[in-house]
């Protein structure tokens, strides 16, 4: 039982940091300049590399931002204005979403990090269970002095 007590204790510090990790902090933007800023900054521009619709001053970004500005003006959501975006311009979300197939792009290298402790784990604790033993024993000695001698 104590030998399981850090694992316990690493695993609940992994959950908790997971948690804390994925928890909506709420809050959010409080003027419709800064709910436009945040919006644009979640769309990949259609006709620039690796920058936002906020960060370009293509025209299909400035077009992008302006349909944001109108649709905060005719109040609807953000979560409507995000819709609305992607039905015009698929793919053009800078973040993957969580949920669904494009969830595997968040819960993949979780995984992979949680199999490579594990693996760790197993290979340190065989390595301890063989160091313990104090050296090969005489039957492996036999086996391979036989093995050299090719009987």
């Amino acid at each position: 039982m104590r030998r399981w007590l850090p694992w316990a204790a690493l695993a609940a510090v992994v959950v908790a940091a997971l948690a804390v990790g994925t928890f909506d902090r709420g809050g959010g933007p409080r003027s419709d300049e800064d709910r436009a800023s945040s919006l644009a900054e979640g769309f990949r521009c259609p006709t620039c590399r690796g920058q936002s619709v906020a960060d370009s001053d293509a025209p299909a970004a400035v077009a992008i931002r302006r349909q944001i500005e109108r649709q905060i003006d005719d109040g609807r959501s953000d979560g409507e204005i995000r819709d609305y975006i992607l039905s015009r311009y698929p793919r053009s979300e800078q973040v993957p979403p969580r949920s669904g197939l494009a969830g595997l792009v968040w819960a993949l290298p979780v995984a992979a990090l949680v199999v490579a402790v594990c693996a760790l784990a197993v290979a340190f604790r065989r390595w301890r269970v063989v160091g313990s033993r104090g050296g090969p024993s005489a039957d492996d000695r036999v086996l391979v002095e036989r093995a050299r001698r090719g009987s």
